[in-house]
């Protein structure tokens, strides 16, 4: 376990991932102060915490720097828009993460977490659940997995050049909270999409479509998750999700839906048309790719970081929803309340986590 008076320097500390580690950090004890790193200053000042504005990809930024002296950095940023420019978030996810890889090195930093994502699997089976072993090679046409699967491999060579640094990799399905439902949104729908249209409580149906099974976790949880990894001496990949499993029978009682059978093509097809003209964020290899996540293991999380998901996958949904609803947010730029389609089609909204 580790001693008092930890510094935790927590890269891309503004988003959905960040606000909540940042925030169980400066619960702890143990932990004595916290740097925040960011692209953009926030207008919040969370307990134990200072900010620093940094670009990682930009090579004039001196982050080793900003880790000497850490305990620990926790590395959280990455970039999913935009997704039909992918050199652009190759420049941040890739390029950044390898930087932040090197300079923790260059800092003597004895601890490295780096937040992965099951995207990062290879294709894997939905009727069993697979461990942290399964192969990480991602689904090779979806950018956000891709990119994801390239940095495990970064890691992978990482590892031993520096056997003195801890590295651990945390796997977790997709990860919702109330601050982070219009951020999301943003994300994904689209500017020319209203709001009231793309939400599921509003569907009296839901399509059962043939391997749309999926793991989320309330994004407090997946921070708990980090904060035991920092402070506890484990190494390694850790799975993080809740149950249940989201598939299409779950959605359906939770919003007193009916279920009907649908092949996935109808789906795709206009998921494709729609990102092409612009009308959804959501890029049609993504929708690929969930149809191929594995369902994943969490023993390992329970067994050595004593995890256990707080909220189930129902509770984490609808609290997004009610994000949703109410246009919730926080005083950071990215988890900011929406600023009406217009706003949003003017700035791109660019997020990360």
């Amino acid at each position: 376990m580790a001693a008092p008076g930890m510094r935790v320097v927590v890269v891309g500390a503004t988003g959905n991932v960040g606000t909540s580690v940042v925030q169980a950090l400066g619960a702890d004890e143990r932990i004595d102060s916290v740097l925040g790193l960011a692209r953009r200053f926030p207008q919040w000042s969370p307990a134990k915490t200072e900010w620093a504005s940094v670009d990682i990809a930009d090579d004039s930024t001196d982050l080793a720097g900003h880790f000497a002296g850490a305990a620990a950095v926790i590395h959280l940023a990455w970039q999913f828009q935009p997704t039909h420019h992918p050199a652009t978030t190759w420049r941040t996810n890739v390029r950044g993460s390898t930087r932040v890889f090197d300079a923790a090195a260059a800092a003597g930093v004895p601890a490295l977490i780096h937040a992965s994502f099951v995207g990062a699997y290879s294709p894997g089976p939905k009727d069993r659940a697979v461990d942290e072993t399964w192969p990480t090679d991602g689904w090779p046409e979806a950018t956000l997995c891709r990119e994801k699967a390239y940095v495990e491999r970064i890691l992978d060579a990482f590892e031993p050049q520096h056997p003195e640094i801890r590295v651990v990799r945390m796997r977790p399905g997709f990860m919702f909270k109330r601050e982070a439902a219009c951020e999301q949104h943003r994300m994904f729908r689209g500017p020319l999409v209203p709001k009231r249209l793309t939400r599921p409580e509003r569907m009296p149906a839901i399509p059962a479509i043939p391997g749309m099974r999926y793991q989320a976790l309330h994004t407090d949880d997946a921070a708990e998750a980090f904060r035991e990894a920092t402070v506890r001496t484990v190494h390694g990949a850790f799975n993080l999700a809740a149950e249940p499993v989201v598939d299409a029978a779950m959605l359906a009682e939770m919003f007193g839906a009916r279920v009907f059978p649908m092949p996935g093509w109808p789906v795709r097809a206009a998921v494709s048309a729609a990102w092409r003209t612009r009308l959804l964020r959501t890029p049609p290899s993504l929708f690929d790719a969930v149809l191929h996540f594995p369902i994943m293991d969490t023993s390992r999380a329970r067994r050595e970081l004593d995890w256990a998901p707080r909220y189930t996958v129902q509770e984490a949904m609808q609290e997004w929803l009610a994000g949703l609803r109410d246009d919730a947010g926080m005083p950071t730029p990215p988890l900011a309340p929406s600023a009406g389609r217009a706003g949003e089609a003017r700035t791109g909204a660019v997020a990360r986590s």
